[in-house]
């Protein structure tokens, strides 16, 4: 165990390397985090919700001591581990899952949340020409994301079984080869009815999945703006639209956005058969000829379809909170060949 960004509790595989990219891209927001809690700042939250019988994402609020499921806590109170499993969910997989990027506990080491941590520029080069409240940013997804996300929603509803399998049974049921790419093409209109289905039925047990923070810029300088810093939190439903309303599209093979619907069509169908699948063989099978370790990318001027919030154009934190959040002599440790570190080196050190 180790203390870094604002008295962050973190365990890492190698304490020497808590300040490589990985580490440092979760812990400076979780760091941001702990800040806004400790100062009852709510981060933007982007949910599902049903408005006149249609799904709708939708922004709105929500405090950082729900987001870490750890109300009446203190942030010296939390314990963040990074890039390990949230074991919780192991339950549900014969073979092992996936880490997260940070997996929050309390000091008794009760697990609290599971959560997949981006720190994404704003704007990027899909809308940085345009007005300031149009600027996006760009988001590229991980496949423990969407298994998290499979996961997560099977955990919150799991005592209601019989209803979800109802659901997917049709969809599911008459598929003879989850990897072949001719039938899944075919099949990935029912199957995101089903999901669209289950989230209707669902949504009020969605929760926090995924932690952006935005560090916004002066256009494409690295220059910080003034108002520079924010967090959007993702419920695990209004996330795994991204990758569902784009699966709609008519093609003759399977995209991203359509096996990453797939997956987690079948994630909810078997789990809600048998209550334990083997998580890692679904993902690898059903490959179709992609990467595995990346699921998809969201450019800015999609995410900001999305993400309809009027924060984003004025973020909530000042740049020289980075001086609340980086310890004297940690800014020395950071590579100033990455453009987040380097925006952060000379914003700290043109304050000084």
């Amino acid at each position: 165990m180790a203390s870094g960004l604002f008295g962050i509790e973190h365990s890492n595989r190698n304490a020497d390397d808590h300040w490589g990219k990985n580490c440092f891209n979760s812990s400076f927001p979780a760091a941001t985090a702990n800040y806004m809690m400790e100062n009852n700042i709510p981060a933007i939250y982007i949910s599902l919700e049903e408005v006149n019988g249609k799904l709708k994402v939708v922004a709105t609020e929500i405090p950082i001591e729900e987001v870490f499921n750890c109300k009446g806590l203190h942030a010296n109170e939390l314990y963040f581990s990074f890039e390990s499993i949230f074991e919780p969910y192991q339950q549900y997989s014969f073979d092992t899952i996936d880490g997260i990027d940070l997996v929050v506990k309390d000091l008794k080491g009760n697990y609290l949340s599971p959560l997949e941590v981006k720190l994404t520029v704003l704007p990027d080069n899909t809308t940085y020409k345009k007005s300031e409240d149009k600027w996006g940013s760009e988001m590229v997804v991980r496949s423990a994301t969407t298994s998290y996300c499979a996961l997560g929603m099977y955990d919150a509803v799991k005592d209601k079984a019989l209803e979800v399998r109802e659901i997917f049974e049709n969809a599911c049921a008459s598929i003879q080869g989850w990897d072949n790419d001719y039938e899944m093409t075919h099949k990935i209109p029912l199957l995101s009815e089903s999901i669209d289905e289950f989230q209707r039925q669902f949504y009020k047990f969605q929760k926090p999945l995924l932690m952006q923070t935005l560090w916004k810029t002066q256009g494409k300088s690295p220059l910080l703006a003034e108002n520079a810093f924010d967090i959007v939190i993702w419920s695990d439903y209004a996330f795994s639209r991204l990758f569902i309303d784009s699966s709609y599209a008519v093609t003759n093979t399977m995209s991203r956005p359509m096996r990453a619907t797939a997956r987690l069509a079948r994630c909810l169908w078997e789990l809600s058969k048998s209550g334990k699948i083997r998580v890692v063989d679904i993902y690898r099978q059903m490959a179709f000829g992609n990467q595995t370790d990346k699921e998809f990318s969201i450019p800015g001027n999609k995410w900001r379809n999305y993400v309809e919030a009027t924060r984003t154009a004025h973020p909530i934190l000042k740049k020289d909170m980075v001086n609340k959040i980086i310890e004297n002599g940690y800014i020395e440790k950071l590579s100033p060949e990455r453009r987040f570190d380097q925006t952060l080196y000379f914003t700290v050190r043109n304050q000084v």
